[in-house]
């Protein structure tokens, strides 16, 4: 954080965003991404963020999960392909085509 603010400090001084990248070793995209945080959002803007994604729109749903865990139990021998093509079968809306290693089982 103390990084990005003094990069910030530079650049408000009269610093091009060329120069401050280059002195840092970041990109201008970074610096200029920097600036916006802190004019948006002050100094907090600029503290660590996490890199986990907001959401996981390709994650498997709660129910479809529960019975791929549900088939691996009762036939442990089955393969992903025969629990894809189980999920087909009972019109379940799999989006997944990996079977269990989709979720871990």
């Amino acid at each position: 954080m103390e990084q990005r603010y003094r990069a910030v400090q530079d650049v408000l001084a009269g610093s091009t965003v060329t120069d401050v990248a280059e002195r840092f070793g970041v990109s201008r995209q970074a610096v200029h991404r920097w600036l916006a945080w802190y004019e948006d959002e002050g100094l907090e803007g600029l503290a660590d963020r996490s890199s986990r994604p907001r959401s996981s729109p390709g994650q498997t749903p709660p129910e479809v999960e529960a019975l791929i865990c549900e088939l691996r139990r009762n036939h442990p021998r089955w393969g992903a392909r025969r629990l894809v093509y189980e999920l087909d079968r009972c019109g379940c809306p799999a989006r997944c085509r990996r079977g269990s290693r989709c979720i871990g089982c």
